[in-house]
């Protein structure tokens, strides 16, 4: 990342995803959000989104039903995403829904992970 050390003190700095299949999620996050990648053998992949970085490794995935942590992507207009979403092999879990300061859905990516995207525009 571009920021420098005390910019980074006591914030997210790095995020790993379990992927059933980490060669889907890179193809799905990169179509979908545009994210660049580095593969370092068939078992872990490293993104980077723009801001943030992390990778996805072989392993099983969770949902925020079953306690993992969600994610949420921010996007200025929710209707492109939501139908990439479905076009590229994702599974909308939760519709366009409002809530306080904007709308969101939530989504499975190909991996198996659970994230979600919001905006500050109403749907409606």
């Amino acid at each position: 990342m571009s920021a420098g050390p005390a910019n980074r003190e006591r914030r997210l700095d790095y995020v790993e995803f379990a992927s059933t299949d980490p060669a889907a999620s890179r193809a799905f996050f990169s179509t979908v959000f545009g994210w660049s990648f580095v593969d370092y053998g068939p078992d872990y992949t490293a993104f980077d989104d723009g801001r943030l970085q992390g990778g996805f490794f072989r392993g099983t995935p969770g949902t925020s039903a079953a306690g993992a942590p969600l994610l949420v992507i921010y996007a200025q207009d929710l209707a492109p995403l939501l139908a990439a979403v479905g076009a590229h092999g994702g599974r909308v879990l939760k519709p366009v829904f409002s809530f306080p300061g904007g709308s969101r859905f939530q989504f499975l990516e190909p991996g198996g992970n659970e994230l979600a995207v919001w905006s500050e525009r109403d749907p409606a």
